[in-house]
């Protein structure tokens, strides 16, 4: 891993293209540049008759924005992704353990891995979990793991999402849009299929139910309704995977069960596929001021009555200053060395981690443990001299309310623009379903890109867009 040095995933020396993208470069170099221009509008039309949009936080009108597509797909070998597979089932097997075990014994800190403050000085440890045992004992039921490449055989997960992982929606209508606009490319190219992951959630969410469910099991979709940022992909993934959709209203703890309101009356819910944050669950146990929620949901979770998918008090596993643990939590729960590396990270709680931030501050990117969504985070080589000082100032102030990383340089894949193509920075989320069963993992996720010359922001929420990620067969 080098900071400054860009490895171009299409380009593999600048001079010759990478064995995988050969079909690609055929391709691009026998189109036209209009008709990938009119390809991408049409591109762009199907997304808004689609209703394929995401809403703004703080617009009080509810301002919806297509989120940017890119018509270049990213490629990744069949043998690059059994090793991110691998990586991956490894890490999210030990989330999933850690989350048990900080809920329960806590052995992590008795072994004097993790300090007790990482739990008890965090807003999402939920005491109102310790001792809880989720349905089949699985906690990450989805998780969306954000990955980044430096080079041709170096991947680094840059953060866990366990929260309420969310974008598998337009993952899998940017697959659908390159199939209806390039099916020739299909033909010509051997990519792994990944329409079928709306079913597989469902398996994977009825394979972790409650003792208390009967032979045919309701699953429902709890959203927080029609503002939310990501409502589009929750009324998606309802209607694919042939569940109700569902806001607290619709919701009612009834003779101790959990039930959903039909014109037949009250019918029992075993599973809640949650999308919205834990303080909003229950206002008798979290936030009381939620209209949110659901009033005494979490009891009957706590009674095993009832799944959440995922489990409340994941959110604990995600957060910024715990992902720097991530390393020994994988190898406490494993036996093993990870498989997948962490980006190095420094913790500004700690006084000597502090100095070397503030005094290479220029160098560095600066993250806000509790943000998200590249809010609350500063790139140094790229700010302002003000954005410097005001981040100094915040490190001092509150330090154990940051980390800091290293500046690297996310690898690039090409993007068609009005004036031909250019290189623009790329993360990747793949998408991994647990069960008691098994994990499953969809071939590819969603890529993430940059859609501006030099950026290494790729959130939609700061302007950034999407490709169709292929992974080939062998």
């Amino acid at each position: 891993m080098k900071a400054g040095t860009v490895f171009d995933e299409m380009w593999a020396d600048g001079s010759s293209i990478r064995r995988p993208y050969k079909n690609i470069k055929t391709w691009l170099d026998g189109e036209e540049r209009n008709s990938l221009k009119a390809k991408r509008r049409d591109a762009n039309d199907l997304f808004r008759l689609t209703g394929i949009t995401f809403n703004v936080y703080g617009s009080e009108e509810g301002e919806e924005r297509l989120i940017p597509f890119d018509i270049v797909p990213r490629v990744i070998t069949s043998n690059e992704w059994t090793k991110i597979c691998k990586g991956l089932e490894q890490r999210v097997r030990a989330i999933n353990a850690f989350l048990y075990d900080i809920y329960h014994d806590q052995e992590i800190v008795k072994a004097g891995v993790l300090p007790l403050e990482m739990l008890k000085n965090n807003p999402a440890f939920l005491l109102q979990m310790m001792g809880v045992n989720p349905p089949g004992q699985i906690y990450t039921h989805i998780s969306g793991v954000d990955i980044i490449r430096t080079a041709e055989n170096e991947f680094y997960v840059l953060e866990d999402n366990v929260r309420t992982p969310s974008g598998v929606s337009y993952m899998l209508e940017n697959r659908e849009t390159m199939l209806q606009m390039f099916p020739e490319l299909f033909t010509k190219n051997r990519v792994q299929p990944i329409q079928n992951y709306p079913q597989e959630l469902l398996y994977s969410l009825k394979h972790t139910l409650p003792e208390t469910a009967e032979n045919k099991p309701t699953v429902c979709l709890l959203t927080p309704g029609l503002y939310n940022s990501a409502y589009f992909e929750h009324a998606f993934l309802a209607d694919q995977m042939g569940i109700e959709l569902v806001q607290g209203n619709d919701l009612k703890v009834v003779d101790g069960f959990l039930a959903m309101r039909t014109t037949q009356g009250h019918r029992k819910v075993d599973v809640v596929y949650k999308r919205l944050d834990d303080e909003f669950l229950d206002p008798l146990n979290f936030n009381e001021k939620s209209s949110l929620g659901v009033p005494g949901l979490f009891d009957v979770y706590r009674k095993g009555r009832v799944t959440i998918a995922n489990a409340p008090g994941t959110g604990i596993a995600d957060d910024k200053a715990m992902y720097s643990f991530m390393p020994e939590i994988v190898q406490f729960y494993s036996g093993e060395f990870p498989l997948l590396q962490n980006v190095p990270t420094w913790r500004c709680a700690i006084k000597d981690q502090l100095n070397y931030v503030l005094d290479n501050i220029h160098k560095l990117v600066i993250k806000q443990v509790h943000g998200s969504g590249g809010y609350g985070m500063m790139i140094g080589p790229t700010a302002t001299k003000k954005d410097i000082a005001n981040f100094r100032r915040k490190l001092i102030a509150t330090p154990q309310d940051y980390i800091a990383q290293p500046t690297l340089s996310l690898s690039t894949v090409p993007i068609f623009t009005n004036k031909g193509f250019a290189p623009r920075h790329v993360d990747l989320r793949p998408f991994v379903q647990m069960s008691p069963e098994k994990i499953n993992i969809v071939p590819g996720g969603l890529t993430r890109v940059a859609m501006s010359k030099g950026s290494l922001v790729v959130n939609s929420s700061q302007g950034g867009g999407t490709k169709d990620t292929w992974v080939l067969e062998n």
